[in-house]
Order: C-alpha cells, then structure tokens, then sequence
C-alpha cells in the first residue's frame, strides 16, 4: 500500500492525507494532553509515525537543540545511538509518544556528521539489539559517505531497519519504502522547492514499483505538493 503524507501538520491535514510524521517528537518531549488531542481530533484510519528524540541521533553540537526546553540530561551523552542513560531515556520517551499516537512507525534520522565509523557502527548495532521489535524502525543516514558504504544493505538486514531515502537522490537497499521528499538542488535538502507536476510523475514511475511505501513530503510546499501527488497515485 502507498501511503502519502506529510512531515509535520496542521489540524487541515488530517482530513487529507494517509499518513503524518510528526516533527515535534524530534525536537523535544511532548506533553500527552498534546498528544491525546492530536490522536482524538485525527480520523480513526489517519496514521502518525515518530520521528524518534533527537537526543538518539544528534550531539549536543546540532544547532536543532536551540528547540529543546522540556528533556534534561547530561549533553555529553547525547546523539550518535551511544549505550547510556540519558539516550535509553530518550528512546523510552519517543516509544512511550507512539504509543499515545497508535504510532507503528519510528524514524530515526542522523546528521551527515553521523558517518561509518567502527564506533557508530558498534553503537548502531548495540542500541538496534535492545529495541521493541512491536515496531517497526526507519533509518535515514545522510551523507555521501553512506551512499559509498559497501556495506549498507547488509548493515539494513542486520539492523532489520526500513531505509529511509529521498527517491529524488538515491535508491533504498530494503524491500520496504520510508520516502522522506525534502526538495530538489544541491545538498541533501531544499525545503523551498515546490515540486512540479514533472517532479511528481517523475516520482510516481518510482513509487509503482512499491508494493509497500510511505511518500512523506519534506518542504515547504509539503501539503500542497503532497495532495497533488495522492491524486496522482489515486487515479494512476
């Protein structure tokens, strides 16, 4: 099944589209009042995913933790999937948020400083071993160094991760499909691109080929794009 939506929302979204990665869990923890209304007010078929704490993947460095005002923890200890306190009580806080969400779906995505080293390595296979396997994890690595790593498909089997990709700028090693659309030009993201109904096409031709895909758009132009785009898929 093809499922379309959007990375991050408003209360209009939920009447339109499929599915919704919601943003704020990345940023920091989220109150469950917050995340009860947002379970209440969308419809009973509309599915949430989590794109998992930041605190996970980032290193106190990324400038995303200026958003950060309800977690506490030692900053040392942060990003980079390490075995310690303050990551394990991050992953406890994304998995308890997906619960209240009816979440299936969990999305981690590491910054191009996040590379393929014997240490991330060790720690990405370690942190991936203690994992509540009732859901279903996604993995976005960016970087052209993980494009170049012989072993990513292996690694992904290991892991039993979803790859998490941008069809747009490379092809993903695992049968499942997590598209993160984040706008085309140089770099790994253009938020301030709007997709042309060429794009689109361009992007349908590719998601045929799934049996099994979520198609999140990823840009400033994210509900429009993505609501022209679930009319491509409905009537191809």
């Amino acid at each position: 099944m093809i499922k379309v939506g959007t990375c991050g929302f408003t209360y209009k979204h939920f009447s339109v589209f499929d599915a919704l990665e919601v943003q704020q869990t990345f940023y920091d923890e989220v109150s469950e009042s917050t995340l009860r209304n947002w379970r209440s007010k969308a419809p009973e078929a509309l599915e949430f995913t989590v794109k998992a704490l930041q605190v996970i993947t980032h290193p106190a460095s990324s400038p995303t933790y200026k958003r950060m005002k309800r977690f506490e923890g030692n900053r040392e200890n942060f990003g980079f999937f390490r075995q310690n306190e303050d990551v394990m009580r991050a992953l406890e806080t994304t998995l308890s948020e997906a619960k209240l969400l009816g979440a299936k779906v969990i999305v981690f995505q590491t910054p191009e400083s996040f590379r393929p080293t014997e240490e991330n390595l060790r720690n990405l296979r370690e942190f991936a071993s203690v994992l509540d396997r009732s859901f279903t994890y996604a993995w976005e690595p960016r970087g052209k160094e993980w494009d170049s790593y012989k072993g990513l498909k292996n690694l992904f089997d290991e892991l039993g991760f979803v790859h998490v990709v941008d069809p747009f700028r490379r092809a993903s090693v695992t049968e499942r499909k997590y598209y993160r659309l984040h706008g085309l030009g140089k770099g790994e993201v253009n938020y301030r691109y709007e997709y042309t109904d060429d794009d689109l096409r361009r992007l349908l031709e590719i998601v045929k080929r799934d049996s099994d895909a979520y198609v999140m758009f990823n840009n400033v132009y994210s509900f429009d794009d993505a609501k022209r785009f679930k009319e491509m898929v409905k009537s191809a």
